[in-house]
């Protein structure tokens, strides 16, 4: 009787065809596993530190390669201590939340740029955009540029008004705002302000602070009663701290494997609570992981 001998090749072949494959990473998952060389670490010049009355921080990343001159002027607002004592004077439902100067009675400090460029887009050149891979309504191209959520069509480039998003307000044109009024997005991506507005940043810390803010009953959200107003004890510039008292951020580099992973499942979520992937993703549902440094 003649006995078959099977290779061990073929017989690790049939082991792998009878193993369940591997469980699918949620993106959380793919962001808590990326190894430090997906992260790169945000600059302390561009970290805006907001301190509120009532303790919380908020700490924003500003972009100054997209709005140079209003990032500018915002730093130099924090380092003469202008916002220091405003207040938040506007939530509006579903839409932003307004902080700063909003009576236009306190004078600019020397240095501020009261009439800056409109930059509410730039060249695309200079920029390595990462396809999203899903379509846009708003743009022909969308993707991430150096960890931010941007859009082009094919020439220039702008950011979007995603979640968390801060840009400047200003009145009617020609006007483009100094950067003493800024916002941020707390509701359904307005992306119809694109490119009608100076967007500077982005929250990476404590916008669940400002989303879960009353409601201002006044047009547009404005607090109606200067009572109602969160004030905002000082703001300051990272750079500007001392060491220990710094705050650190990371954000998760765009070229990165784990980048790739992480858009992979956002937009074909295949962990166990999903039974149909979508396919596809909008950019303000992709998110760049942003994370504290320790």
């Amino acid at each position: 009787m003649r006995r078959s001998v099977l290779s061990p090749a073929f017989l690790a072949l049939l082991l792998t065809a009878a193993s369940p494959p591997p469980a699918a990473l949620s993106p959380g998952e793919i962001v808590a596993a990326a190894p430090p060389g997906a992260w790169q670490a945000v600059a302390p010049d561009d970290l805006l530190v907001m301190d509120l009355t009532n303790g919380p921080r908020v700490v924003i990343e500003l972009a100054p390669d997209f709005a140079p001159v209003h990032v500018a002027n915002i730093r130099a607002l924090a380092r003469a201590g202008w916002f220091d004592g405003s207040a938040v004077v506007r939530v509006q439902d579903n839409y932003v939340v307004q902080w700063g100067g909003a009576d236009g009675k306190k004078p600019l400090p020397a240095g501020v740029i009261a009439h800056p460029p409109a930059e509410y887009e730039r060249p695309l050149a200079g920029l390595t955009v990462r396809p999203l891979g899903s379509p846009d309504a708003y743009a022909p191209r969308v993707g991430h540029a150096d960890g931010w959520p941007v859009a082009s069509d094919g020439r220039t480039a702008w950011l979007t008004h995603c979640y968390g998003m801060v840009g400047v307000g200003r009145d009617m044109p020609p006007d483009t705002g100094t950067g003493a009024e800024l916002y941020t997005v707390i509701g359904q991506a307005p992306r119809h302000l694109d490119r009608n507005i100076a967007l500077v940043g982005r929250i990476v810390e404590g916008i669940e602070l400002l989303a879960a803010l009353p409601r201002g009953t006044g047009d547009l959200g404005f607090y109606t009663d200067a009572r109602q107003r969160l004030a905002i004890r000082r703001v300051r510039i990272a750079a500007d701290m001392p060491a220990a008292e710094r705050p650190r951020f990371e954000v998760m580099r765009g070229d990165s494997p784990a980048f790739a992973a992480y858009l992979d499942a956002r937009a074909n979520r295949r962990d166990a609570f999903f039974v149909r992937p979508a396919g596809g993703v909008d950019l303000c549902n992709a998110p760049v992981p942003v994370r504290p440094r320790h």
